[in-house]
């Protein structure tokens, strides 16, 4: 059965009734802590599923790119969006260091800094794989 969220309003508060889809809009709906019938449905949050390629297209977006060179926060939280989108739904797997450069990021370190305080990072991949060659690709 499906879950109504409503708001009394005589004592202000909010509550749930459980109804089947056939009685709403019929059953009466009172306040289940001062039983007014005065009440209003709450529209709650609505959710809808995406594609993998639509989530992909947003990350891919040119325009939210726009900057991320000179604004190391804005790539962190763009570089942690990346990871929820690829890493928790897609199976890819991001190094341990991972977290620790977007942490460093986010508190508005730059690439360079980064790149000197962890020696190695990046090394063993494809060419221009560390962090200046991640902000000269954007």
């Amino acid at each position: 059965m499906p879950n109504y969220q409503y708001r009394c309003l005589n004592c202000k508060r909010r509550f749930e009734v459980f109804m089947t889809y056939r009685e709403y809009g019929v059953k009466q709906v009172k306040c289940a802590h001062c039983s007014s019938e005065n009440v209003q449905r709450r529209i709650g949050r609505i959710r809808f599923a995406r594609s993998e390629d639509s989530r992909l297209d947003d990350l891919a977006d040119p325009s939210s790119l726009e900057g991320l060179e000179n604004d190391p926060r804005a790539l962190g939280q763009m570089m942690r969006k990346m990871k929820k989108e690829l890493g928790g739904e897609m199976g890819e797997e991001v190094g341990p260091e991972f977290d620790e450069v977007v942490n460093r990021l986010e508190k508005g370190q730059s690439p360079e800094e980064i790149e000197k305080a962890i020696p190695g990072l990046g090394e063993g991949d494809a060419p221009g794989a560390g962090l200046n060659g991640m902000g000269d690709d954007l």
